[in-house]
């Protein structure tokens, strides 16, 4: 009986040691799953053992060029454009479908990898021999984009792919991507086209190639003045250490005010044919809010001269910030909104035309000139020709002798004539445009000359004069023209 009830005691106690031992594992695991470690410690093991196992099968890692940073649609990548232009150049041969496009020169070719391409690459023996593949494909946008960079866009998204051996990781990362944009950005320099782009819509810039022939050595200017602006040009293209010495964005405004006609359009395309920038010609009608002004400004790039022309009629910002009469802009949104017809207008503010010039967005890119041209200097408000955002201002004024000495030499090679005296004084008694006197002074037919010519400005100018007298003469402005221009100091005349 007592060996009998020994070991029932002793099955007992076995049995509630068991029991506790599996209360205490299941109040363990349930905490372990609260804290969800086994799941933890088991990803970690299947995903160490699948990357060994993808090694073994696929030993290519790969790194991915998009069209555009940030993935947003705000500002084009350099790093894809000069991927783009180093595979053009080297590996195009290769490819079997090539898309072409204009390069620098009439009859040359820029030719890249159309999607689904793939062509391979060859390190160099200093970077350890070996070969890399790369691949061009394209996404189609979201479907639901961000309306305040423009959403309406659904144009598909560009990538490069980079594929690489896992041995060749550090050499791929620190030598050879280095290299390949080094050689993308020599090859975009070589090819380069010079751009003039407008704004076809209120996000977009579209582009023709920048071919204006006017020069600072064909405008008609006087020479001091000429020399003046081309020094504060140069000044401004080499002046990269200098702004990031001082602390401002590299940037310069230049503000050209005078009469129609005086060549302010023409002085643009010298200062661009000059310093070898592209333009950007922003039509500020098109553009319905400040946020699309911004988006606009940040697609530019460096290297360019972004033109707003007669900025006193492109929006209200003259001098009576806060006088506008607010019931006549409800009463305008509300026969809209009757007509069930959207309000297209623009909303662009003086402010948002600030931030552009002057904020922070200013600084996104550098090397870029602002011009606003304006035949109404008066009209426009302080704030926005202050120095600091207009920083140099060039009158752009009336013909004068030096100028039409100038024009005499380039349109009709005479340095010297007997009308010269004449013409000179007759510019002193009444106000003629550049243009006028260019057109005045080309021939017309194959037997003007000199003679005829000059003839033909003397009695454009006599006119002029009578005209004066009579009180008529100024009832029509020109419009501008190509023919020249003069930029005096403010207070002067010649």
């Amino acid at each position: 009986m007592d060996g009998s009830a020994g070991g029932l005691l002793g099955g007992l106690n076995s049995g509630v040691v068991l029991s506790l031992i599996a209360v205490l594992w299941t109040v363990v695991w349930q905490n372990l799953q609260r804290l969800q470690l086994p799941q933890h410690f088991l990803k970690r093991c299947i995903g160490r053992h699948a990357r060994r196992f993808a090694a073994i099968v696929d030993p290519y890692l790969s790194v991915t060029v998009a069209e555009y940073d940030g993935g947003g649609r705000m500002r084009r990548a350099e790093a894809y454009e000069e991927v783009k232009a180093y595979l053009a150049e080297t590996t195009s041969r290769d490819a079997r479908h090539l898309r072409a496009e204009g390069a620098k020169g009439a009859d040359r070719l820029m030719l890249s990898m159309v999607d689904g391409e793939e062509v391979a690459d060859v390190l160099l023996p200093e970077e350890g021999g070996g070969t890399v593949f790369w691949s061009a494909y394209s996404k189609a946008p979201p479907q639901q984009q961000d309306w305040r960079w423009g959403g309406g866009n659904q144009e598909s998204r560009h990538y490069y792919r980079l594929f690489f051996l896992d041995r060749h990781r550090d050499v791929v990362l620190n030598t050879y991507l280095p290299r390949v944009r080094r050689e993308g950005r020599a090859v975009m320099v070589k090819n380069r086209r010079r751009k003039l782009s407008t704004n076809i819509s209120s996000h977009e810039w579209t582009h023709v190639t920048f071919e204006h022939p006017k020069t600072f050595a064909t405008l008609a200017m006087d020479p001091a003045k000429k020399k003046e602006i081309v020094d504060d040009l140069d000044t401004f293209k080499n002046g990269k250490d200098y702004y990031a010495r001082v602390g401002k964005a590299w940037k310069r405004g230049y503000l050209l005010h005078g009469p129609p006609g005086t060549g302010k359009s023409a002085m643009i395309a010298a200062m661009a044919n000059h310093l070898d920038y592209d333009v950007y010609d922003i039509e500020l009608t098109s553009v319905h809010s400040n946020t699309e002004l911004r988006k606009l400004f940040i697609q530019t790039k460096s290297k360019s001269i972004i033109v707003i022309e007669d900025i006193d009629c492109s929006l209200d910002l003259t001098g009576a910030r806060g006088k506008k009469k607010d019931s006549e802009e409800d009463n305008k949104a509300a026969k809209a909104d009757s007509d069930g017809k959207k309000d297209t207008r623009s909303k662009v503010t003086l402010s948002g035309l600030l931030n552009f010039i002057d904020g922070l967005w200013s600084a996104c890119g550098g090397e870029r000139i602002i011009v606003f041209t304006t035949n109404h200097l008066e009209k426009l408000d302080p704030a926005l020709i202050r120095r600091g955002r207009m920083d140099k201002h060039i009158e752009m004024s009336y013909c004068g002798a030096p100028a039409f000495e100038f024009l005499a030499s380039t349109y009709l090679g005479v340095q010297e004539h007997e009308l010269f005296a004449t013409v000179g004084a007759l510019l002193q008694e009444v106000d003629m445009t550049p243009a006028d006197v260019a057109e005045n002074l080309t021939p017309k037919t194959i037997d003007d000359d000199a003679d005829s010519c000059l003839r033909g400005l003397v009695g454009a100018l006599e006119k002029a004069k009578e005209d004066k007298a009579n009180g008529r003469g100024k009832d029509q402005q020109p419009e501008e023209e190509d023919g020249g221009a003069v930029a005096t100091l403010p207070g002067k005349s010649e």
